[in-house]
């Protein structure tokens, strides 16, 4: 990765960045002008840049804070404290007190040390819309973004709101691969390449850990879906494996220094990855040197004696792991060595050091970052991820006149990902509130067109709720408002009086004293009227009543997912006829039952709720006719948390419901359609060449619609290149995500992704690397000194804009074995300029781009010979050529 964030940027002319954190990395930013511009966006790469004219000088940010323990002082406050702790303590150290936390030894003076779920927020300890977090845009859309000082700036707010939340260590950043396009949790990773997801996971991890909160970057190794993830052995072979799915957590290592790793549910090569020594020793540890910790996904850790020899530092959650009291009789029965124990011991004592809950010694980072504006950076980092795929006779930015707004995801807006990565954002901004804030009073009409649901949603907009807590006399222990229908209560997160019952009843015969019964309960005011669909999600007694009539009693038995309380379909229960604006009592009630398989203590559930469905050609009617009438038709097509979540993979790449159908006909009517596309991953566009516009919004985070109206409105240009190739699915080269016979084999190796695209000789919709702005460029020169790239471009278009410069390498001549890709990401950089003026980057060219891993030595090999770098704005559109010879 040398090269990386190494950025000098100088710039002069009228005005000057003012506002701006400071420099990324070991670079600088330098400007010169008469005006102050506030709240700079960032220009970053790989590189350096030189740009000349009139434009805004840009700078990077810095979320470095004072740092001042050193390395000696930490290991002997650890080794002072691991002295004074007997094995029943320090075994208890390495297990889960509870869903989120490691226990406090006072004896010690180790604070409890707490851990909670990103990547695009920190939801803290609490899962409830009760303790809202900023939601940022999904990990995706930071990848397109191609800029690693706003990815650094990412990290220090989620610091900043980890601290606010009590937070110590993030889980995130999720850094593998999209091999397959079906992947149900790409959202949740950053590309199909292994070298852009090391620069933006590196850049993420040092933000983050520059606020004093350490990371764990996830899932160590080849978790690249969801199908039977807890149980499949994925077989990958040891070429494959360096050169792109440890290439990114390697690249991370070395460039960030991350606090911690957390290892995958899956295994690789027959040895399940909590337990895998040859990973997590002798690479992770040995050959890159990492000393940070290691813990367990939540209930991957099988064996006590396996994981600990594995390298696995921490199970989790608690309290019942394979650590902890197993431990502690493990090492009493001599299968284990006390001084194996304290190894992991050691690791979390330093974690425990560095992030300031060990008496003794100072933090790592004893003054923060200066506070970040969380919803001014989701905003900019929103507008500055969309990709503009397409845009027609300049369909985009939007023209004065009329608009008509389509898409059920225009109203209500999908801004993230489902799963363990959801947060809950004090409020959201979605297209229809965006536009209607942005263009002229009277110039927005909106029709729904089609609702990619096709099944309940978690009662939210139109329901005001609370949660009542009782015994089994029926005596009201507690209560909590609940700003949803979810009810997520994990370890610690119990209202105020309110404590979980052993599975067991009492040896009397009575029931466990502590809960018995959560009964959700308030009112619902729909906004249209017709026939509701009410509905419970969870495992469990129910009992369902709306306008007090009982529509539903009875048990939902599992199906043998310890998770499926949390991630579980939402199941229809009673339809009921209401009218808009009256508003009826609802009440949904649980009997407490311990989820079967959850190694701890929760309340999960969900009312859930769907309104009228309406006839969908009527739908499309109205807004084909709104549309006929405007300027410009907007639809915003979008996928479902049925389609994009933890959990499950994707059966195709088709949008749900009749949104193809909504497209074409909107189209048909109004040539100046433009097309917002509203997902995580890709999907099929199969009208894309009907329309005039299609814009990619990804999960835009909490400011999506107001990031939307920004570049639809021109006020800001949208800034995405693709990390991912787009295209269909009968197209795609690499698709398997179901396991044969426990197993799934990686028999592509090396070529997945743009690699696998241009082995087949396959076309996609939209190559790697893809993306329009509102600008043209046009690019002058590429000369290279030693493994430095400089290239010049100029803004040959009437507005300013940004580009982002990349450099591929392509073998030249006869290929030596092993085979290569065709070509790969090698470097890049991002650039300012504005109309007419000229920009020069400097790309350094790191080692490993030239190397290729030895099966046979077991080692890099540095491949010696001539290369065709080719620089351009996609893997499609190579614009210039340079050779170098190594």
């Amino acid at each position: 990765m040398a090269g990386t964030e190494a950025a000098t940027q100088t710039a002069t002319g009228t005005e000057t960045a003012a506002g701006t954190e400071a420099s990324t990395g070991t670079g600088t930013t330098t400007a010169t002008g008469t005006e102050t511009a506030a709240g700079t966006e960032a220009s970053t790469g790989t590189g350096t840049t030189t740009a000349t004219g009139t434009t805004t000088a840009t700078g990077t940010t810095t979320a470095t804070g004072t740092i001042t323990a050193t390395g000696t002082a930490v290991e002997r406050a650890v080794e002072r404290a691991l002295a004074r702790l007997g094995l029943d303590a320090k075994t208890r150290l390495l297990a889960g007190q509870d869903a989120w936390s490691l226990p406090a030894l006072p004896e010690i003076g180790l604070r409890s040390l707490v851990m909670s779920d990103g990547p695009v927020g920190v939801r803290g300890v609490r899962w409830t819309a009760d303790d809202p977090s900023v939601a940022l845009p999904s990990p995706t859309a930071l990848a397109a973004a191609w800029d690693p000082g706003l990815a650094r700036r990412a990290g220090a707010l989620l610091a900043q709101e980890a601290r606010r939340k009590g937070v110590h260590v993030l889980l995130a950043p999720t850094v593998n691969l999209h091999r397959s396009p079906l992947g149900g949790r790409h959202f949740e990773a950053y590309s199909e390449d292994p070298y852009l997801t090391g620069v933006i996971g590196a850049a993420y991890v040092n933000g983050v850990q520059s606020g004093g909160v350490g990371t764990t970057v996830k899932h160590f190794v080849a978790n690249d879906a969801e199908t039977d993830r807890f149980t499949v052995d994925n077989l990958v072979g040891e070429r494959a494996l360096r050169e792109l799915y440890l290439a990114p957590f390697e690249a991370i290592v070395a460039e960030a220094r991350p606090w911690g790793v957390m290892t995958a549910y899956n295994t690789v090569n027959g040895t399940t990855m909590t337990e895998h020594h040859q990973l997590v020793n002798e690479v992770l540890r040995g050959e890159w040197g990492f000393d940070g910790f290691n813990v367990s996904d939540w209930t991957a850790a099988r064996d006590t004696v396996g994981a600990l020899r594995g390298g696995l530092d921490v199970a989790m959650p608690g309290p019942q792991t394979v650590y902890g009291e197993a431990l502690a009789a493990a090492v009493r029965e001599e299968r284990l060595a006390e001084s194996e124990v304290d190894e992991a011991v050691r690791r979390v004592l330093r974690l425990a050091a560095r992030v300031g809950v060990l008496a003794g010694v100072e933090p790592a980072v004893t003054e923060p970052p200066a506070p970040v504006d969380g919803e001014a950076l989701a905003r900019e980092l929103a507008r500055r991820s969309f990709v503009l795929l397409r845009n027609e006779g300049d369909a985009l930015p939007l023209r004065p006149g009329a608009v008509a707004l389509s898409g059920a995801a225009a109203r209500d807006a999908r801004i993230l990902g489902g799963g363990s990565a959801t947060v809950f954002p004090a409020h959201t901004v979605s297209p229809l509130d965006g536009l209607t804030a942005a263009l002229p009073e009277g110039a927005l009409h909106y029709a729904v067109g089609a609702d990619p649901a096709t099944e309940l949603s978690v009662a939210e907009k139109g329901f005001v709720l609370r949660a009542v807590c009782r015994d089994a006399a029926g005596n009201v222990i507690g209560t909590r408002s609940a700003p949803n229908g979810q009810i997520q209560w994990m370890g610690s997160d119990l209202p105020e009086g309110v404590t979980l019952p052993d599975a067991a009843p009492r040896s009397s015969g009575e029931p466990p004293a502590g809960l018995h019964t959560v009964e959700l309960t308030g009112t619902f005011t729909p906004r249209v009227s017709g026939r509701h669909t009410f509905g419970t999600k969870g495992i469990g007694a129910f009992t369902l009543a709306v306008a007090g009539t009982t529509y539903y009693d009875d048990v939902r038995l599992p199906d043998g997912d310890p998770f499926e309380a949390f991630f579980g379909s939402p199941e229809p229960r009673a339809r009921v006829e209401l009218t808009a604006g009256e508003p009826v009592e609802v009440s949904l009630t649980q009997v407490f039952a311990l989820p079967e398989g959850v190694p701890f203590k929760a309340v999960s559930f969900a009312l859930c709720h769907q309104e009228p469905v309406r006839d969908p050609d009527e739908l499309i009617a109205e807004a084909v006719e709104a549309a006929r009438a405007a300027d410009t038709a907007v639809v915003v097509v979008a996928t479902t948390e049925r389609v994009e979540s933890e959990g499950y993979d994707r059966k195709d790449l088709r949008l749900p419901g009749r949104q193809d159908d909504l497209v074409r006909a909107v189209a048909a009517a109004n040539p100046n359609t433009v097309v917002v596309v509203n997902a995580g991953s890709p999907v099929e566009l199969p009208w894309r060449e009907e329309v005039a516009a299609v814009l990619l919004s990804w999960f835009p985070g909490q400011e999506g619609g107001a990031a939307l109206a920004d570049v639809l409105t021109g006020a800001h240009e949208p800034g995405g290149r693709l990390p991912t190739t787009w295209g269909s699915l009968a197209d795609a080269p690499v698709t398997e995500v179901v396991p044969t016979d426990g197993a799934l084999s990686y028999r592509e190796g090396v070529f997945i992704g743009y690699r696998a695209w241009e082995k087949e000789n396959r076309t996609p919709a939209y190559p790697f690397g893809h993306g329009l702005g509102y600008t043209d460029w046009t690019y002058e020169s590429a000369d290279v000194t030693g493994s430095t790239v400089r290239v010049r471009i100029r803004n040959s278009g009437e507005r300013a804009g940004r580009e982002v410069v990349q450099v591929y390498l392509s073998p030249t001549g006869t290929a030596p074995a092993p085979e290569r890709p065709v070509r790969w990401l090698a470097g890049f950089a991002a650039v300012e300029a504005g109309p007419g003026e000229s920009a020069e980057v400097a790309v350094d060219l790191p080692d490993r781009a030239f190397e290729v891993w030895d099966e046979t030595d077991h080692r890099w090999s540095f491949v010696k010979g001539s290369y065709e770098i080719q620089v351009g704005r996609s893997i499609a559109d190579r614009r210039i050529t340079a050779t170098i010879t190594v």
